[in-house]
């Protein structure tokens, strides 16, 4: 992968473009996303394709050239994006997280720096989180200061996007326990990523693993990351809301695909009626699925609308509000493309199950994204702050 974009990328404007933009680039990229779901044939072409329409730099602040969309419309872009291809969706999650931290904790001249680089069409990875560490929020890859640079070792897993990226963030601990991101060039010395992603679902996001060994960045490459949940930020909504935006886009395409096959399904036996669309029983499940669908839809867009006044006024209340309603939406979303992706056999009937047709592919790709993050911990988050006041937790997957 090379260190630089092959072109320079479009800069969007506004709401109505991004989502303008999101839909042609969508059409063309479901063409083949059965294909590269089957081959794992990795979306290089795609990723430049979608880098280069300027969708990755829409939530670049005005004030540096960026069209600032709301969250509503980034929910959205994703969402047109996963229905396509949710491998395709998830890859920029964590470049738009950065994008945020950036604006948290950077200095003005690492923010015109980044953020310029963002609107000419730099993708950000990620070399976050890490297989052997004691949980998801903890990390035993080290940064060691040493004047004006700084030395990083370690070795990351489940990095998303890093063997697509043009520059490969990177979150390290200090002596002092706290994270830093430090931005390392995609072929800096000591840097290695690898492709070692076999996941049964999400097959081409490349989800694999970076190590670093002796990686020295200047300091103008780091942030102090651990800012972004010191004080009340938006961070942690803004990448759940783009998790819940993956997993609402997989519904939506397991829905659509739902409609073709019910159609050309044979009707019951018992129905005594001449085609499977005539069914009762298909035209209810059908309909079940469309109003959980636009419901997940209407909550994704609330979320979106909380995540924004959470940016424009951060407090307590506007952050663990945007928590508390981005909770709820990936609950939903996670449910809804569960259901959907494992109804769409029920209605297609038994030919959905062929090799040829690839189908399985909404259901792998909704079990496996939709363990970003545990459920269950959502509707502990949502309850325990019903029944008891207790805003949520301040970190990335809240």
């Amino acid at each position: 992968m090379s260190a630089h974009p092959q072109q320079p990328a479009h800069i969007i404007r506004s709401d109505a473009e991004a989502i303008e933009v999101a839909t042609r680039l969508a059409a063309r990229f479901a063409v083949d996303a059965s294909v590269r779901d089957r081959e794992r044939r990795l979306p290089v072409a795609e990723l430049d394709e979608f880098s280069a329409s300027g969708l990755w730099g829409i939530t670049i602040p005005k004030a540096y050239g960026g069209a600032e969309v709301s969250y509503v419309t980034v929910a959205e872009v994703i969402k047109l994006i996963s229905a396509a291809d949710p491998s395709l969706g998830q890859i920029p999650q964590n470049h738009l997280g950065v994008v945020d931290i950036l604006l948290q904790t950077a200095s003005e001249e690492q923010k015109r720096h980044y953020f310029g680089k963002v609107l000419a069409g730099y993708r950000f990875g990620n070399a976050f989180s890490e297989a052997k560490s004691k949980n998801a929020g903890t990390f035993d890859t080290q940064i060691r200061f040493d004047g004006d640079t700084a030395s990083i070792n370690g070795e990351k897993f489940y990095c998303t996007g890093a063997l697509f990226a043009h520059l490969v963030p990177t979150v390290g601990n200090n002596e002092n326990g706290q994270a830093f991101i430090a931005f390392v060039e995609r072929d800096a010395p000591g840097l290695t990523v690898i492709d070692s992603w076999d996941g049964f679902g999400q097959r081409t996001t490349a989800s694999g693993g970076v190590t670093l060994d002796g990686v020295s960045v200047p300091l103008s490459a780091i942030i102090p990351a651990h800012q972004a949940f010191d004080q009340p930020t938006a961070n942690g909504p803004i990448s759940q809301i783009i998790q819940a935006a993956v997993d609402t886009g997989i519904a939506l395409g397991a829905l659509e695909q739902a409609k073709i096959y019910a159609r050309q399904a044979r009707p019951w036996i018992d129905s005594q009626q001449d085609h499977g669309w005539q069914d009762p029983f298909t035209i209810a499940a059908i309909g079940d699925l469309q109003w959980r669908v636009h419901g997940t839809e209407a909550i994704l867009a609330r979320a979106g609308k909380a995540v924004d006044l959470a940016l424009a006024e951060p407090n307590e209340d506007t952050v663990a509000n945007a928590s508390l309603v981005v909770a709820q939406a990936k609950v939903l979303s996670a449910e809804t493309a569960l259901l959907a992706s494992s109804k769409l056999f029920e209605l297609a009937g038994t030919r959905s199950v062929t090799g040829k047709h690839n189908l399985d592919r909404f259901w792998r790709n909704a079990r496996t994204h939709t363990l970003h993050d545990p459920a269950r911990w959502k509707y502990h988050l949502i309850g325990n702050f019903v029944l008891n006041g207790v805003k949520p937790a301040r970190h990335a997957w809240n």
